[in-house]
């Protein structure tokens, strides 16, 4: 027996796909004597297309699925077209290339790469969807089927789940069965003949000892770059998973765990054992932790028998806010370059509507550790215009703002409604009065489908107008820190915008200006430890209990000069200490 497992694009092009190449691991190691072929085509089309427009394409869902959608439905291509070009009118590479141009990029390298194999070879096709990939999985979909109509084609992945995937089956025809949930055991069931094809739709079964697994298969994706020949080589990063689930899974915006039911996560020596295997077989340093949140136990151990291999690594991964410094520097120590962290606000009041489990100043505390030069740098995004958000979060959010310029700036998104999260399962608690897909998917399928499709982004009524109202000065804010931020960082890239020197009985802090010679604050005596000393953030009870020889008034007035200075973050009683060590200290 013989399948293949294809991923289309536009999943990041310099790392493999991991759907794929787990699937195909575990297959392998529970059928032997059956033929796997994945097939990466996203890396062949960014090759096609050239790296740097892929990856602008890549970035944005609205970019990505009217190219192929223009290509699935030529009839309303002109229509697609200006929708598309609305989008892309910001953009660099889009932009220049153009809809028409690319467009045919896509259509000539995809009937190419599709013609070029025969597909009428396989006993089974599987298509893993995921986000941005319905369009593209689609019309390949499509050309598949009329090269080899009898095989059946498979699909799986995020966007397949519940819903979205038993409306995918009814819209269409050329698609036969669709798998929910992770895929190991339901495909294996499909392969082995366990599983009746006609059913169309898989139960939900689950891999329950995630140390069973064998590492993920990469060979083909490392076959597929190295044949693009010299001038398109580059050093992928290496996806590896941790866990599955989230254990926090509370975030009322979130839908990322609709195919998994439950937490469960690896052990330390079979995390350490794969990096390994991986590290030797592809000859790669970087790496990419896929978790939706890191598992929650003994992080600093595990990074600290990560940076015992004894490999120059380069990782990314997931965090929560609420990650101590301690964690924060024993991954910098094993090689974490950037860790995405679960900010979403600035206000308690908005993260408490969120379902966060955090607080402003969890944000700004980790935000400004990861401005040390020992730490991995920080990437977040800043929800605006969520359901149910007031005057007063915005007011608290334009407040922090103020005090964290010269921190990383936060990526401002307005909410999106995905399929199966909280806000879209109690629509009304949020004040949404009807859901309905994203009106954008009427630019990209024609009415009948849009009708009977569930997509994965979608759209509301309910204060809509209102809400980006709202929030527009935090989003005009937002971008004035990105703007000076960058504009420092320009000048000296490596040296934080507010640190300190430590001269053991003084401090000396330092506060980089855009326009002006950077402004000097020397701490003395009690002061300086004060100020160490809430290095994380501190309640003024515990100040007050560090320092009984200090009277509370004094203390209560060397918090207002620091707050006033911008130089300490105070959220109710709880005062944080922003400006990070200007070097690298010594372990």
């Amino acid at each position: 027996m013989r399948i293949a497992l294809v991923s289309t694009p536009w999943p990041l092009f310099n790392r493999p796909s991991i759907q794929l190449g787990a699937l195909k691991a575990f297959l392998r190691s529970k059928l032997p004597e059956v033929e796997v072929d994945t097939h990466h085509l996203y890396l062949k089309i960014a090759a096609s297309l050239g790296y740097p427009i892929y990856e602008e394409i890549s970035q944005s869902a609205w970019l990505a699925e009217p190219l192929y959608g223009a290509l699935l439905y030529p009839l309303q291509s002109e229509s697609i077209k200006n929708f598309w070009k609305r989008r892309a009118s910001r953009t660099k590479h889009c932009r220049e290339l153009g809809f028409d141009r690319i467009c045919e990029i896509l259509m000539r390298w995809s009937q190419k790469i599709v013609f070029s194999e025969d597909w009428s070879k396989y006993d089974l096709i599987g298509f893993s969807i995921c986000f941005s990939q319905l369009t593209s999985s689609l019309y390949i979909i499509e050309q598949i089927h009329e090269s080899a109509p009898n095989v059946p084609i498979v699909v799986g992945g995020s966007s397949c789940a519940a819903d979205l995937g038993r409306t995918l089956l009814s819209c269409f025809p050329q698609i036969s069965y669709v798998i929910q949930g992770e895929g190991e055991l339901p495909l294996l069931d499909l392969v082995a003949g366990t599983a009746d094809i006609s059913h169309q739709v898989s139960d939900i079964r689950q891999v329950t000892n995630l140390d069973e697994l064998p590492p993920p298969d990469y060979d083909d994706y490392f076959e597929t770059l190295k044949s693009l020949g010299p001038g398109k080589s580059f050093l992928p990063k290496i996806p590896v998973e941790l866990s599955r689930g989230c254990w926090w899974n509370r975030c009322a915006f979130c839908n990322l765990n609709l195919q998994w039911k439950g937490y469960r996560s690896k052990s330390i020596n079979k995390i350490l054992s794969e990096l390994q295997c991986l590290s030797t077989k592809y000859q790669t340093l970087g790496f990419s932790f896929m978790d939706n949140l890191l598992p929650k136990k003994d992080l600093e151990g595990l990074f600290g028998r990560i940076r015992s291999m004894g490999k120059d690594l380069e990782l990314f991964a997931e965090i929560r806010a609420t990650t101590p410094r301690d964690v924060l520097k024993a991954m910098g120590s094993a090689g974490m370059r950037e860790v995405q962290v679960g900010i979403e606000g600035l206000s308690s009041g908005l993260l408490r509507k969120l379902k966060k489990g955090t607080t402003a100043i969890d944000n700004m505390e980790i935000m400004k550790n990861c401005e040390s030069p020992d730490l991995p740098s920080l990437t977040g995004n800043l929800i605006m215009e969520f359901p149910g958000s007031d005057p007063n979060d915005v007011e608290e959010t334009l407040v922090a703002l103020d005090f964290a310029l010269p921190l990383r700036p936060l990526k401002a998104i307005p909410f999106w409604l995905g399929y199966g999260s909280p806000v879209w399962s109690d629509p009304r608690h949020y004040g949404l009065v009807k859901i309905f897909n994203h009106p954008n998917y009427r630019h990209v399928f024609p009415q009948g489908v849009n009708k009977n499709l569930t997509t994965m982004i979608q759209g509301y009524h309910g204060h809509v107008r209102e809400q980006r109202r709202l929030w527009r000065p935090v989003k005009e804010k937002v971008a004035q820190w990105k703007e000076r931020y960058i504009a420092l960082h320009d000048r000296l890239p490596s040296e934080p915008i507010l640190s300190y020197r430590d001269g053991g009985d003084f401090l000396i802090i330092r506060q980089r200006r855009a326009n002006d010679y950077p402004m000097s604050h020397k701490l003395k005596g009690t002061s300086r430890r004060i100020y160490l000393f809430c290095e994380t953030q501190r309640h003024i009870k515990e100040v007050l209990a560090q320092f009984p020889s200090f009277a509370a008034d004094q203390i209560e007035g060397f918090f207002r000069m620091m707050v006033s200075k911008r130089l300490m973050f105070q959220e109710e009683n709880k005062f944080l200490s922003l400006a990070v060590p200007a070097r690298i200290c010594p372990s």
